[in-house]
């Protein structure tokens, strides 16, 4: 296989995870998103004075309190188009796995970096 291309079903080139822009960002507001048909947070994240502050729906409720999340660094795709979720406007998707008990937990880094760092 080359570095360019995928050879298996399922597989992709780094070309192509390359163009998935992931963003570091760190969370400034938090609160429930009224109306969502699973429960949710609409979250505001900073990625830096370049990109700014975007806005993202979260279903991580299960694992975090709204005044716990503030601060805290996060990792979004930051150049997928935005959707609308119970009338809010999510311009990024905050990236999360999933534990054992199915509750989302949040990825971030383990130390502070610059906002807007990219992912590579």
């Amino acid at each position: 296989m080359t570095d360019a291309g995928a050879e298996r079903p399922g597989e992709i080139g780094i070309e192509d995870f390359q163009r998935v822009d992931i963003r570091v960002g760190r969370v400034v507001a938090a609160e429930p998103l009224k109306g969502a048909r699973k429960p949710a947070f609409a979250l505001r994240i900073d990625f830096g004075a370049e990109l700014g502050v975007r806005q993202s729906s979260a279903q991580i409720t299960e694992q975090y309190q709204p005044d716990a999340l503030i601060g805290r660094l996060v990792l979004a795709v930051i150049n997928f188009p935005p959707r609308r979720i119970a009338g809010f406007r999510s311009e990024v998707l905050t990236l999360g796995v999933a534990n054992d008990a199915g509750a989302v937990v949040l990825i971030s880094p383990d130390s502070t970096v610059p906002l807007g760092t990219r992912v590579f």
